[in-house]
């Protein structure tokens, strides 16, 4: 069993109060490991911490910054196999997901302490002969961030990366249905010489999320989380007028269109839909088809669920492991039930799957369902669970009306679009409402490209060096000299 501490001024401690936290394996209930819990105490400590630290870590030179970075994506992978153990332990998904992930990390580590080394100011021109205008990038101090228990380690990364890189100290609050594998991530970069007090990481429910985004000392809060808990960060960062990126829920669509591959886009919307349990924010929600396709997608995709199979995600075979919590079952159940209310049917799945193996766990089976009329709320609410409704679209439907049923929703995070005729299906594209789009692709994350919402998905971004410019800001230096 594991038990992991606060990580707070460069060093392990029990916390404040000396409080933690069972963690158990959702896919047999069984206790894996413990984490200390963090108070708003430990956060001022923290915050203290960081501020001594902050303007060394600030003016230490970008390739500094970049080594110690680049050692801990060493490091990382050195250690992914027993990261990756944990990781399938706490949240579930199976073992080559959580490699997956925590290798994906260590690539964003390594990314960011290269782009970091490219930022560069600029001389602007000035109305005066006797003035020289200087632009430059710099850190904005202390951040604040809250990491989801979805995808814990690759999400800690894209938050801590940029912010490390750009110079900025940072106080993490890991989920603490996950703080296991993220510990030994900060381990990596503890062992690769970060300084004390650069990082903070105090695991913690929702009193520590409002302790980060209340306190004065911190300059920017960075969140992945609901849409409900990012309106509740912002309204605690009005009174200090934080900066904030959210990146919140997500309801996406998935576009069959009536010249579309089939088979290939069954294939993509089955694995955007069940990877993780549906546990993602970019998961396909619902799925537009086209009519005249409808059939024969709708048995493809069924096909594809049912092929899933379930179990512990260490057993090698095992494709499909629990969810994280029982209340995505919860949810899960509520969405199917209001769903066939509507006269939507059960195509696959819909259940929890019979046998003793999943009796302690908290498994549902990957479920398709069809026939689901625009107002249920499996169409419009995000299921964040191992379920998609398939939407069937009149053979007369226009590209307009695509895009209008797609953007039929008030998140906008990322949504899919599958045909062959690519001027059709990108003409779709550029007219739905999200910040990612994939055309004949069934994900829209990019290392070198921006990530993030529209509309009630959130604001700003990560990844790319967009993600980079978003821990930074700009200062301009007006010198006035001598004019000869």
């Amino acid at each position: 069993m594991t038990a992991r501490a606060l990580y707070l001024d460069g060093a392990w401690r029990a916390g404040a109060l000396g409080r933690s936290i069972e963690v158990h394996d959702p896919a047999t209930g069984e206790l894996v490991g413990t984490s200390a819990l963090a108070t708003a105490e430990d956060v001022d400590v923290a915050v203290g911490a960081a501020k001594r630290s902050g303007a060394a870590w600030a003016a230490a030179p970008s390739g500094e910054r970049a080594s110690i970075l680049h050692r801990a994506a060493a490091l990382v992978r050195e250690r992914v196999d027993a990261i990756a153990e944990a990781l399938t332990r706490e949240q579930g998904k199976p073992l080559g997901d959580s490699r997956k992930e925590i290798l994906f990390g260590a690539v964003v580590l390594d990314y960011y302490a290269e782009e970091a080394q490219r930022v560069t100011g600029s001389i602007r021109a000035s109305q005066r002969p006797d003035i020289r205008s200087i632009v430059e990038w710099a850190p904005l101090g202390v951040v604040g961030a809250i990491v989801p228990w979805n995808y814990p380690v690759d999400l800690y990364a894209w938050k801590v990366a940029p912010a490390l890189a750009a110079g900025n100290t940072v106080i993490v609050k890991p989920p603490v249905e996950t703080p296991l594998a993220v510990g030994l991530f900060v381990e990596c970069l503890h062992d690769a010489a970060v300084p004390a007090g650069v990082l903070a990481d105090l695991p913690g429910g929702a009193d520590i999320g409002e302790a980060l985004t209340a306190h004065p000392g911190i300059a920017m809060i960075t969140a992945t989380a609901s849409t409900r808990t990012g309106q509740a960060i912002m309204r605690g960062a009005a009174s200090t007028l934080k900066r904030v990126s959210l990146e919140l829920g997500g309801q996406s669509p998935f576009i069959v269109l009536d010249d579309a591959d089939v088979d290939v886009a069954a294939a993509a919307a089955a694995r955007r839909s069940f990877s993780n349990a549906g546990q993602i924010c970019i998961a396909v929600n619902r799925i537009l088809v086209a009519e005249s396709v409808a059939d024969e997608f709708v048995d493809a995709v069924a096909a594809h669920a049912r092929a899933i199979r379930l179990g512990h995600g260490l057993t090698p075979e095992v494709t499909g492991g629990p969810t994280t919590t029982a209340a995505v079952i919860d949810v899960a159940r509520s969405h199917i039930a209001d769903a066939l209310d509507q006269g939507a049917r059960v195509v696959s799945g819909g259940r929890v799957p019979a046998g003793t193996a999943f009796e302690r766990g908290t498994f549902f089976e990957p479920t398709v369902l069809d026939r689901v009329p625009r107002g249920a709320r499996v169409m419009r609410d995000e299921t964040f669970g191992p379920v998609v409704a398939v939407h069937r679209m009149p053979a007369d439907t226009d590209v307009a009306s695509v895009a209008a049923l797609a953007n039929d929703t008030h998140a906008g995070l990322a949504a899919y679009v599958y045909g062959r005729d690519l001027d059709r299906a990108w003409a779709v594209a550029e007219r739905i409402e999200a910040g990612g789009v994939g055309v004949n692709v069934n994900d829209v994350t990019e290392l070198h490209a921006p990530f993030g919402g529209w509309k009630m998905s959130g604001f700003g971004r990560e990844l790319g060096p967009e993600g980079l410019q978003g821990f930074m800001q700009q200062r301009h230096i007006r010198i006035a000299r001598a004019y000869t």
